[in-house]
């Protein structure tokens, strides 16, 4: 009887361990995920503590430097044994970690329905929910452009106790039916709910009527480092234009009637490279961070290969 019982724990905790998180990512993933961190500068962080270095001295156990003393320092941090040898007082400095605000904004215009670019950014919007519960940063998600143009939003969470939550929210986005809300009008009803320094990772395929630069300059103003990620599909990447085509609009219904010609397939790329040029140029020259992605490409080589190489995890 005791062998039996000892054999459906077993069973049972088999199950358990083998159940899946979020069908978002599989539990291998979310291992790897969970050592990994946001690579933000640490220029806009909180004063609550967390594991984010300062740009300024504080009190943590991690030596950083030494300084020369001055009058009115506090003398328990002078380094008596360098005192008695050089007969000079000297203070240790400690490297300040402070908290650092995760914010995750999702598009979910009706643009983002095709090729599975709204299912890639919850993917990585979940990733990014993970790196930073396992950070102990407070971690925000908005999403704009769902039905009725609602802005709807999850957090600030902290703790991994949290992720179920965050998950589940992410998990339950919808695209908006012809949603059309600029980013800048997104942002502004956001930062009246927001508040905190850290960073903004932006999931969007940016094709948008709305001004970027206005966007950008109000989130930099509110102490928001800018991680801007751009999620296009493989038919966006890599058009087939070898017909004519009548392109639809799928926010505001404009039609516009294609004839291919030879060059034509040259001159897409190199507004695209432009369009991508002028994106990443509004987020660097800010401070941020900018980067294209296929969502028809394998996740985890987007996760573990191209945003480690392009520094946007650690």
């Amino acid at each position: 009887m005791d062998s039996r019982l000892r054999g459906n724990d077993e069973k049972t905790n088999n199950t358990m361990e083998q159940a899946q998180v979020t069908k978002l990512l599989g539990n291998d993933m979310l291992h790897r995920l969970e050592r990994l961190r946001i690579n933000a500068s640490g220029r806009f962080t909180n004063r609550m503590r967390g594991e984010h270095l300062a740009a300024k001295g504080g009190s943590s156990m991690e030596f950083a430097d030494y300084r020369d003393y001055v009058e009115g320092d506090d003398t328990r941090f002078i380094d008596w044994n360098i005192f008695s040898r050089l007969r000079k007082p000297y203070i240790k400095l400690f490297h300040h970690e402070e908290q650092m605000q995760i914010v995750i904004l999702v598009d979910a215009s009706s643009s983002m329905m095709v090729d599975g670019k709204l299912q890639r950014a919850q993917q990585l919007a979940a990733a990014m929910c993970v790196c930073g519960l396992f950070a102990a940063e407070p971690v925000s998600v908005y999403t704009f452009n769902q039905p009725a143009n609602n802005l709807s939003m999850v957090g600030p969470a902290t703790g991994r106790g949290s992720l179920h939550k965050l998950l589940k929210f992410v998990e339950n986005i919808e695209s908006g039916e012809g949603g059309s809300q600029p980013p800048d009008d997104a942002v502004d009803t956001m930062l009246k709910r927001h508040r905190g320094k850290g960073i903004v990772v932006m999931l969007s395929d940016f094709l948008t009527y709305g001004d970027l630069k206005r966007t950008f300059n109000t989130l930099n103003n509110a102490g928001l480092e800018i991680f801007a990620c751009q999620i296009l599909g493989e038919r966006e990447l890599d058009p087939d234009l070898t017909s004519d085509l009548r392109l639809v609009d799928c926010e505001n219904a404009d039609i516009l009637d294609v004839t291919a010609q030879d060059n034509l397939l040259d001159l897409y790329h190199e507004y695209l490279s432009n369009f991508q040029n002028t994106i990443a140029a509004l987020a660097r020259q800010r401070g941020g961070k900018f980067l294209c992605v296929n969502s028809d490409e394998d996740l985890s080589t987007v996760l573990f290969d191209q945003m480690r190489r392009e520094a946007w995890l650690v």
